[in-house]
């Protein structure tokens, strides 16, 4: 685990279980108005790791894609917070991510964890941690963080410690 700079951190998942850990791991640590961007290739695990966040955050529903949807709202019992997860693979234009609501799901309701966040990456926060997801073989994928803003890289930092304890 290669650890590029603070805002930074290069990883390798082994397996669909551990990529739900990770997710597990840093949805634990999500705060509202959290922006995390699942960027990769079709299959990359972006589900996979956005149903880990989702479960670690204390969903009540499962985290499932969203792709005919666009967006799911999950809440947990231990408080009235919610958690938004946007697939913007259909979305072409700005005009695409206002028909959604975008700048109300922007507005600090929630954490926010974006499928495919390069389509309407003009129209997303700056601050943000943006995380590449590469399939490297069937089985493993390599996760790149990349935090933008102070509150990102103390999240980017609270996930390598909770994950790997350093």
């Amino acid at each position: 685990m290669p650890i590029l700079k603070d805002s930074e951190l290069d990883i390798i998942s082994h397996s669909v279980e551990q990529t739900q850990r990770l997710g597990s791991r840093l949805g634990n640590l999500l705060l509202p108005g959290d922006v995390v961007c699942l960027s990769g290739d079709m299959g990359a695990g972006k589900t996979m790791f956005a149903a880990g966040i989702g479960k670690g955050w204390g969903a009540k529903t499962p985290v499932t894609s969203p792709t005919y949807n666009l967006v799911h709202e999950h809440r947990r019992d231990k408080d009235k917070q919610r958690l938004f997860h946007l697939d913007c693979y259909r979305l072409e234009t700005i005009a695409d991510a206002d028909s959604i609501g975008l700048d109300d799901i922007l507005n600090g309701r929630g954490p926010i964890i974006l499928e495919w966040p390069e389509h309407i990456e003009s129209v997303l926060p700056e601050e943000r941690v943006w995380i590449e997801l590469r399939i490297l073989e069937p089985t493993r994928r390599n996760f790149v963080f990349n935090a933008t803003g102070k509150r990102y890289e103390e999240l980017v930092k609270q996930f390598r410690e909770a994950a790997f304890g350093i």
